[in-house]
């Protein structure tokens, strides 16, 4: 990724940061951590570096069941079960037990991020996604013009980028604004009087940003504290 692109987009990290909340949780699986660290090596024994890597690899394993050799003679002397096949139920146990505990903890993020998602913040996590597409996007158009097609260059680059950048700063924004209304929803419903007049202020703001692209999302943040004050309405109605 080029110098200009580092930083636009909007990690997995800073997105979670910025809500407060494990949004986009994936759930781990050892199988595919496996497979990706089989590549890997894979890819460092094809290299220059090869032999070295597959005399440490096999010194690590061989050093690695020495010592879980050792420590069944000396304190499970009793057991007749081969050491190599004992380490193998040993290595599906706990690789099924740590499976189990990442399943519950993905689980449990699941129904936080369920509990706790709004119509709002659902939006705004869609625009994130479609934000980092056009940064990935651009991302691949950089490397096919390395690879020595000129034609796919993008014209008027350093614009693209400032209108990038006000975007970020825009979710950003509204991600801030959203968090801060959905954690104190209770007050703000219990305390309207002390908001009437931001909200006035903020939907003078909505309408003079309307003509601009890059308020599109700074207005989805006034929307938020519009929709608070649609929900105090109808709460006061249904009082």
């Amino acid at each position: 990724m080029r110098d200009d692109l580092q930083g636009l987009e909007i990690s997995q990290h800073e997105l979670q940061k910025l809500t407060n909340l494990p949004v986009n949780n994936r759930l781990v699986i050892i199988t595919n951590t496996i497979q990706r660290l089989a590549k890997l090596y894979i890819q460092k024994i094809q290299s220059s570096e090869g032999a070295t890597v597959i005399f440490i690899g096999f010194s690590t394993f061989v050093f690695g069941y020495l010592l879980f050799d050792i420590f069944l003679k000396i304190f499970i002397s009793w057991m007749t079960i081969p050491s190599w096949i004992l380490l193998i139920i040993l290595g599906l146990w706990v690789g099924g037990f740590t499976q189990s505990i990442l399943y519950l903890v993905w689980k449990n993020k699941t129904k936080l991020v369920k509990l706790n998602m709004t119509k709002s913040l659902q939006i705004l996590l869609n625009d994130v996604e479609r934000y980092n597409t056009v940064i990935r996007a651009i991302d691949i158009n950089d490397q096919i013009e390395e690879a020595g097609n000129p034609e796919v260059l993008i014209k008027e680059r350093e614009s693209v980028l400032a209108a990038l950048k006000l975007t970020k700063a825009d979710l950003v924004r509204a991600l801030k604004t959203e968090r801060i209304l959905r954690e104190n929803k209770s007050f703000i419903l219990s305390n309207t009087e002390l908001f009437v007049n931001n909200l006035a202020t903020l939907t003078a703001m909505q309408v003079n940003e309307q003509a601009t692209e890059h308020g599109r999302l700074l207005n989805e943040a006034l929307q938020i504290a519009l929709d608070v004050q649609d929900e105090m309405k109808r709460l006061q109605t249904q009082g």
